[in-house]
């Protein structure tokens, strides 16, 4: 069963004139196999640099700590190394890709992931069947990846690249962003199913209670100014709700 665990991480964004910002600050979190985790957090806690620094974008530079999956480092994996060993990030701003359809771009996605291409009969009969689970048209197989793409479209293909790869570990950044209550629904239940099975493990990170709604958490992390606050249940989601992020932001700037 796969573990995911990150030790005092910190890490920093190059800005101009060469200097470094440092964005993360010691962030520690386990994410095992069979559990959902929810990061919340306002808007500039870094939320979105630990998905990124996961994942391995070279603009995030880790100055401190581990990541690793299963005892691998993670840290000292390439970008598409990181999508074999089993992590997947599906991220808040896709970018377009002019030229390249949705079926293919998802066929060579699998294929990397893989190691070797699935037959072309029995890739296009699962995402057939992805897509509907989806409630996306067929024809938007043959759509260039991400060009004009509705919110609820980028979202849709993002969970499902999710089903045609089966990663291990999910992590979700803003997933319920754009979403109409509609979309909202589709999507959840499709990291419902993701999450359904017991090999694999989800971390969400939004700022809106909403999506947890529909994808209750087992864990519930607060992050404020690059690093975790406070931990606890699908109840301090509610409290969030109710009181908002700032005694969390008070506190911090205290210590």
């Amino acid at each position: 069963m796969a573990t995911l665990e990150i030790r005092d991480l910190h890490v920093s964004v190059e800005e101009a004139a060469g200097t470094q910002r440092e964005i993360l600050r010691g962030v520690d979190l386990d994410i095992n196999a069979g559990e959902t985790h929810a990061i919340m957090g306002p808007n500039g806690s870094g939320k979105s640099t630990l998905a990124y620094a996961i994942a391995g974008h070279p603009k995030y530079h880790v100055t401190r700590g581990s990541v690793t999956l299963d005892g691998e480092n993670v840290l000292a994996m390439s970008v598409d190394a990181r999508a074999r060993a089993g992590l997947f990030l599906a991220m808040q701003y896709p970018i377009e890709v002019p030229g390249v359809s949705v079926s293919n771009f998802l066929r060579t996605a699998v294929t990397a992931v893989r190691g070797e291409a699935p037959k072309l009969r029995d890739f296009m009969k699962n995402l057939r069947a992805a897509m509907a689970d989806l409630s996306i048209d067929p024809a938007f197989a043959e759509r260039n990846l991400n060009e004009g793409f509705s919110g609820g479209e980028k979202k849709r293909h993002e969970v499902l690249q999710l089903e045609l790869l089966n990663p291990t570990i999910a992590v979700l950044d803003e997933t319920d962003s754009g979403l109409d209550i509609d979309a909202l629904k589709v999507v959840s239940e499709g990291i419902n199913r993701f999450r359904a099975d017991p090999s694999h493990g989800v971390l969400l990170i939004t700022h809106y209670p909403r999506l947890l709604r529909y994808v209750p958490p087992d864990y519930v992390h607060v992050f404020v100014a690059g690093r975790i606050v406070r931990q606890g249940g699908p109840e301090l989601a509610d409290e969030l709700e109710r009181d908002g992020y700032e005694k969390f932001i008070t506190a911090e700037a205290a210590a």
